[in-house]
């Protein structure tokens, strides 16, 4: 008999970030999976082909959403027009994110801030809106927040980043404690090294992709579609009884001495 644990339908999900990477994989995993998606970014043309792609793919909804998660003034407007068109929101993934790289002691406020503001205030301001509705509504809620190695360990020059990812993880714990008595679970995923567009430049670095591939017992970059089955666990009945945790997804790069 096929199990129904990890089948979201009925579900809507917000996954910001989603207009490429491992947001993109992320949404369509979970529209795969029977969930509504509602893609959240800066670029309009790259969530409008993403939401063809996933209508195209599957049988459900896709909707655009585009929005600067700099701007945390406007993220409860953002929530509430998000909820009036999609009908509702069950499932958070805070996966929109950006770094400024530079020796600590060069970094601005402002440069600083701009990070905290994308990596880790949007993802309070939006898990606070999440937890509003469902407890409006009397419903369960997942979020899962998209971490780092940083959370873990820390690389130069990436200061900002690695403080926005660490308070991160702190977030997830805080809230996954917190949130406990109104049946929503908060947890986070790490990612390790992972090909995508943006990390393009570095794949095409011989002497960092030979470090990346020697430092990684797997022996390969990850890929979006590695995110699929730890998001759906987490998103789904399947990890109601896991909260408050970051399941890191890095081909083993952390278990390595």
């Amino acid at each position: 008999m096929e199990s129904t644990r990890f089948d979201l339908s009925g579900k809507t999900a917000l996954v910001t970030g989603s207009g490429r990477g491992i947001g993109l994989a992320i949404a369509q995993g979970l529209a795969e999976h029977g969930a509504d998606v509602a893609l959240a970014a800066r670029s309009e043309d790259q969530l409008a082909a993403a939401c063809d792609r996933i209508e195209a793919e599957v049988d459900g909804k896709a909707w655009p959403f585009p929005v600067d998660l700099a701007d945390p003034e406007r993220l409860d407007d953002f929530f509430s027009e998000v909820v009036e068109a999609t009908g509702g929101a069950d499932i958070l993934v805070n996966c929109a994110g950006t770094t400024i790289r530079g020796p600590s002691e060069e970094v601005t406020l402002a440069e600083f801030n701009h990070v905290m503001e994308v990596n880790l205030t949007s993802a309070l301001v939006l898990s606070q809106a999440l937890c509003s509705h469902c407890r409006e509504f009397k419903k369960p809620g997942r979020i899962v927040n998209i971490g780092s190695l940083t959370c873990q360990a820390a690389r130069p020059t990436t200061a900002a980043y690695a403080a926005s990812k660490a308070g991160l993880l702190g977030l997830t714990r805080t809230l996954a404690v917190e949130w406990a008595p109104y049946g929503i679970n908060v947890n986070a995923i790490g990612p390790g090294y992972i090909a995508t567009e943006l990390t393009a430049p570095l794949q095409a670095d011989a002497d960092f992709d030979q470090w990346v591939v020697s430092k990684t017992p797997l022996g390969r970059w990850g890929k979006p579609e590695d995110f699929i089955g730890t998001a759906v666990l987490l998103a789904s009945e399947a990890g109601s009884f896991i909260t408050g945790q970051i399941f890191y997804v890095d081909g083993g790069w952390l278990a390595l001495i």
